[in-house]
């Protein structure tokens, strides 16, 4: 299926070059005359990302793909293993799923194109244990502080968290959600 350059959102399958790839990241960029697109694609089989500036109405294939559901059972050399829910073990490149491990869950979503495995992405949201961060500030009202969570990952999350503390964390954007009770 061939769509428009505008039509692309994070998450779509394309093919590029011939290669497999997935849409990262999107933004629409307009100047006095026209617009673009602005977009990262990864290839799902290097894991390279590629920048591109593209007009609004230049054509890219779209590829189908079907959704499931999987879990992560362990790496074996190139490959990483996830069975779905039915219990058939699927593998696909660890450049596929590289992204989607460093949110540790029970779940994940696996997009296979022709039965065969070629995206894994995180669940929306993560809960995670702050490894590193300052001191609480009690009374200091809103505002953020760096934190380090558990997968090594930076975020901002707000001044009453501490270390030990769990936090849900939106997969896409990063972006501090809430602090879990204990």
């Amino acid at each position: 299926m061939q769509v428009s350059a505008l039509e692309l959102r994070p998450g779509t399958l394309v093919r590029y070059e011939g290669r497999m790839c997935t849409v990262v990241w999107w933004n629409i960029l307009k100047n006095d005359r026209r617009a673009f697109v602005q977009m990262r694609i990864k290839d799902l089989q290097t894991g390279r990302q590629t920048e591109l500036k593209e007009h609004t109405d230049s054509k890219w294939e779209v590829l189908d793909k079907e959704e499931k559901d999987l879990s992560h059972s362990y790496r074996d050399g190139i490959d990483e293993v996830f069975f779905t829910e039915d219990g058939d073990e699927v593998r696909c490149a660890i450049a596929a799923a590289e992204d989607a491990l460093q949110w540790p869950s029970e779940a994940y979503k696996g997009f296979f194109v022709d039965g065969q495995l070629v995206a894994v992405f995180p669940p929306k949201h993560s809960i995670l244990t702050i490894t590193e961060t300052a001191p609480p500030i009690r009374g200091a009202g809103s505002g953020g502080k760096e934190a380090v969570l558990e997968n090594g990952m930076k975020v901002k999350v707000n001044l009453l968290c501490d270390v030990g503390d769990k936090v849900r964390i939106d997969t896409e954007t990063m972006e501090f959600k809430e602090r879990i009770a204990k």
